[in-house]
């Protein structure tokens, strides 16, 4: 295993031990809510100063983006560290099963590293650029479908732009009318490495932070899928509009997002 990817797996099972002790006990924590559809408790600042410390101990120099607490480290240098302590937190708040430890390595702007950590199911999704995608050490592909007959798509409502959902309530009918069915479970990073591991065979979702996709996009696309913006582009990585899946379902995808609801959403 790459010497960094090691690291970023032993950070993530540590903060992984404080979410698995602590989900749904809402008494062993304090909760502060950021905005009507975003929470930030006390476990999250914890796990994410276990991440920071025991990165830091190994690479000092590097720059660390994280979720809660933003820029950290050594803002000049060539490696950036992009955290997010628990992607999924009112689903850890409410006790529902499904969070995880997300934590990539960019060098030069590019991920290099991505480690993905559930830690109820101990399911550990890891990725190095170049050399595949695994789960638990088992590497793992996209789905083959190559249509949106049968398809299981993950989404998520744009919660932070809310003038937007009817747009994309015509999306998403226009989504359901195609496919077998839709899952929307609340953790996006866990989403992407659903796709790369076939449990989703696509999954879109708007206006994600690079915290939220950085470790699941590489992940995805070490397993063969693609990710673009609605419009097909590589604009997701500014504008954390996302739709993927393995080149015949990205396709499938891009063609439900296109005409009038395009715009709206995009707005």
């Amino acid at each position: 295993m790459h010497p960094m990817l090691n690291i970023a797996v032993r950070a993530a099972r540590q903060a992984g031990n404080l979410i698995a002790r602590n989900i749904g006990q809402q008494d062993n924590f304090e909760i502060t809510t950021k905005n009507k559809d975003d929470l930030v408790t006390s476990i999250d600042k914890q796990c994410e100063k276990v991440i920071v410390d025991t990165l830091m101990k190994s690479y000092r120099d590097h720059s660390f983006l994280t979720e809660e607490a933003g820029l950290l480290g050594n803002p000049d240098s060539e490696y950036q560290w992009v955290i997010d302590p628990i992607d999924g937190t009112t689903n850890f708040v409410q006790g529902i099963s499904h969070c995880a430890v997300s934590i990539a390595l960019r060098h030069n702007g590019k991920t290099e590293i991505g480690v993905v950590f559930d830690p109820v199911l101990n399911e550990m999704f890891t990725a190095s650029r170049g050399e595949g995608a695994y789960l638990n050490s088992r590497r793992i592909r996209v789905s083959n479908r190559d249509s949106l007959d049968g398809a299981i798509i993950g989404t998520a409502f744009p919660t932070r732009y809310r003038d937007r959902m009817s747009a994309y309530l015509v999306l998403f009918s226009r989504l359901i009318s195609n496919c077998a069915d839709v899952r929307r479970m609340g953790s996006a990073s866990l989403d992407l490495c659903y796709v790369a591991c076939g449990r989703f065979d696509g999954y879109l979702e708007q206006g994600l932070k690079a915290w939220d996709f950085a470790a699941g996009e590489l992940i995805l696309r070490e397993a063969g899928g693609i990710t673009t913006d609605f419009a097909g582009e590589e604009g997701y990585v500014k504008s954390g509009n996302l739709v993927s899946g393995n080149p015949a379902m990205l396709r499938c995808l891009l063609k439900v997002c296109e005409a009038q609801t395009l715009p709206a959403i995009l707005k």
